[in-house]
């Protein structure tokens, strides 16, 4: 059960880059603070998967043609992904941008046992799915929630891209060295940033540099997305590896009030009585999913 505090950590840090990322999004768009998280967090990357190799005893890699191509597509999928959360946001609220994400829940439950196998029990599923109805009341406007076009297509696209993101990134941490998950999911994070890396800057180094720009131009608060974000990736692929995602996703869920928190700190928003009470509702489904 180790896999559970980790996620929750991995929570937490994903909260701080998110909000990190919406600060930064006003110059660069969604895009330019998409490179955000993997630019300046591949530094931190590599740091920490250095660290994590050397502290593991008997680590060996396997980097096999598999590795490299869960990988690949783990890492395009989640450019994608991270640029639609952030217009989601960007079209909504903090809170309801990240509550809408977590529509990934479900995908992540169906995609890890259609299309590799992963055994999930029914207390699972049931969790899932009680958790789903508590996000999709929680990401239901009503008040003075404002919801422009295109927010909700946005919200749930990247949940479900997300989700099969997320089930490469399992795959490719247990290929490359199934002994030894942390060392593995580390380097595996420091693998898949470099090639978002690369793959962004170029595209936007040709049709948009002025996002490149607007993103170095703000490099103080670029650091602090790209360390959180570096951090977050390393735990949560740590507890991928330990755990199938869809539990994963399901205690990664305490993200939404971490999120509400923030967002009403920093971007003055609010939840209603009713997103609250559907709040406690999602946090049952959570342990249900937790504990199947």
């Amino acid at each position: 059960m180790l896999w559970i505090p980790i996620t929750i950590g991995a929570a937490a840090l994903q909260v701080a880059r998110n909000a990190a990322q919406r600060s930064v999004m006003g110059g660069a768009g969604p895009w330019g603070a998409t490179l955000v998280r993997f630019l300046f967090g591949l530094p931190f990357a590599t740091v920490f998967a250095a660290i994590a190799w050397w502290a593991t005893p008997g680590a060996q890699a396997h980097p096999t043609t598999w590795f490299w191509l869960a990988c690949a597509a783990g890492a395009g999928l989640q450019i994608a992904a991270t640029a639609a959360l952030l217009t989601a946001m960007h079209r909504s609220t903090f809170a309801l941008g990240t509550a809408m994400q977590q529509s990934g829940l479900p995908f992540a439950l169906v995609w890890g046992a259609l299309l590799f196998g992963d055994h999930v029990g029914p207390m699972a599923w049931i969790g899932g799915l009680v958790v789903t109805l508590g996000l999709a009341a929680l990401s239901w406007p009503r008040g003075e929630v404002v919801l422009r076009r295109g927010a909700v297509l946005a919200g749930l696209g990247s949940g479900a891209i997300f989700a099969l993101s997320a089930n490469c990134f399992r795959q490719a941490s247990l290929a490359f060295d199934p002994g030894h998950p942390v060392a593995s999911a580390f380097v595996t994070v420091m693998i898949v940033q470099a090639i978002q890396t690369v793959t962004l800057t170029s595209v936007l180094a040709v049709r948009n540099p002025a996002a490149i720009a607007a993103v170095v131009a703000v490099w103080r608060q670029s650091l602090g997305a790209g360390f959180c974000g570096a951090a977050a990736s390393g735990l949560w692929f740590t507890a991928m590896a330990l755990s199938p995602v869809g539990p994963v996703r399901a205690v990664g869920v305490v993200e939404m009030p971490i999120a509400a928190l923030a967002g009403r700190r920093l971007f003055s928003e609010r939840l209603t009585r009713l997103q609250i009470v559907a709040g406690v509702v999602t946090a049952l489904g959570v342990v249900m999913a937790a504990l199947g």
